[in-house]
């Protein structure tokens, strides 16, 4: 069924849900895909999964009594809360581009409840071996893991390209944690995950320095704040706009998008981003994805006094 809403810019946003064949999976009694098409390409939302994490890592910046404030009128838990974990595929131009990869598999992190994406991409009927390109948003283990998880590699073609800031490389090598606000043993993960990862694809890695089409429509850009090479992908056609904002925006970034995230390098640079991101977005109504809005994190952007507002887009079955 096709779904036309009408953006603030007065745009039609074409929301076509024709999902790609599945395969029954008796264990998934909650929809973990959701499928679009913003004009000629097909977009498919998959969760990776969640993860409990404190609700400090969500503002480190403010009183704890504001933060508190802020869950509770959220219907939120005081202490620890999931965070979604939203990966996307892309076809555009005969190519199927994966952006970020999920979490993978650390048992040292006690986080069981990610690392999904492998058995879902299969129980979307998606391939490995179809994936042409990989598109990073950065290099966090919640991103890459996924690539990381035994077999993998073996799956997917010789020729994958994967396209990532060279900054994000570069900042990786000597990474700097003095400004985030982790739990325990994040650091240390984080650190040996990117190692890992450039290690193991370092032959598949095709570097950008601010922005490069993927295929036609999908372009990546560096945005920074994050991590020194974070990046969006925006996808445009027929007049239809999503972007995916990977973690530059969270579900607390609308209302207190100047509050910090524990798990940004350089926070003051990323509050500056996701202002101008919102911003860019409440004007020009385009849709946005990100991986730590709650599934399947598709809708628009208002502005709401001198903040913003999220506006969920409503499911289409």
């Amino acid at each position: 069924m096709d779904q036309m809403i009408r953006n603030t810019a007065g745009e039609n946003m074409n929301l076509n849900m024709t999902a790609p064949p599945v395969r029954s999976k008796p264990d998934e009694l909650v929809p973990s895909r959701y499928a679009l098409k913003v004009g000629e390409i097909d977009v498919l939302v998959v969760s990776d999964g969640v993860l409990p994490l404190p609700t400090a890592m969500l503002a480190h910046n403010v009183d704890p009594a504001v933060r508190a404030a802020w869950l509770d009128e959220m219907f939120l838990p005081p202490d620890a809360f999931d965070w979604a974990l939203n990966v996307v595929v892309v076809r555009s131009g005969g190519r199927t581009i994966l952006v970020d990869a999920g979490l993978g598999f650390d048992p040292d992190l006690h986080l069981p409840r990610a690392g999904q994406l492998i058995k879902r991409l299969e129980a979307a009927g998606i391939d490995l071996a179809s994936v042409t390109d990989v598109v990073l948003t950065h290099m966090h283990m919640d991103h890459i893991g996924g690539l990381l998880v035994d077999g993998v590699k073996d799956r997917l073609r010789p020729d994958l390209r994967i396209h990532v800031a060279a900054a994000e490389i570069k900042f990786w090598e000597t990474p700097d944690f003095s400004q985030v606000s982790m739990p325990p043993g994040f650091p240390d993960a984080l650190r040996s995950a990117a190692k890992r990862f450039v290690k193991e694809y370092r032959s598949q890695l095709r570097p950008f320095e601010e922005e490069y089409e993927v295929a036609p429509g999908v372009v990546v850009h560096r945005t920074g704040g994050h991590t020194p090479g974070h990046s969006v992908v925006r996808l445009a056609s027929g007049g239809d706009r999503l972007t995916f904002a990977g973690d530059l925006v969270f579900a607390v970034g609308f209302e207190h998008p100047e509050w910090y995230n524990g798990f940004e390098h350089d926070p003051e640079e990323s509050a500056r981003v996701r202002i101008s991101l919102l911003r860019e977005l409440a004007a020009t109504g385009g849709l946005l994805v990100a991986t730590h809005l709650p599934f399947p994190s598709i809708g628009h952007v208002a502005v709401d006094g001198d903040a913003f507002r999220w506006v969920p887009a409503i499911w289409d079955y």
